[in-house]
């Protein structure tokens, strides 16, 4: 996984296990059940109430604590025989999730 400190100052305790990512052994994400044919964007916060949550939600939100970026899926493609036309058909092949590809921006923790 990239890893990139976003700004000075302490960031939150993580760990990754596989494809899963741990904040403060509260949240864990498992980021191969997130990867998409797009590229998907993670935001990681506190709400009011000092909890970890996923996603900025306006006067619930109250710091800023990471952001998951994981890029599209891709593709290999394998022979499949010829269509109607007699043209050669290639079925696509999702490639292995890789968590190395993805990257983990951290952010200094407030307070």
């Amino acid at each position: 996984m990239i890893i990139v400190e976003k700004n000075e100052g302490q960031k939150i305790l993580y760990e990754i296990n596989g494809n899963r990512i741990d904040f403060n052994d509260e949240l864990t994400l498992n980021l191969e059940a997130r990867e998409r044919d797009y590229s998907m964007h993670i935001d990681i916060c506190k709400d009011i109430d000092g909890c970890l949550t996923t996603g900025v939600v306006p006067d619930i939100t109250t710091d800023y604590i990471a952001q998951i970026d994981i890029p599209a899926r891709e593709y290999d493609y394998i022979a499949d025989g010829l269509d109607e036309q007699g043209n050669p058909r290639e079925l696509p092949m999702p490639l292995p999730f890789d968590i190395n590809q993805c990257t983990l921006t951290l952010w200094r923790l407030e307070g």
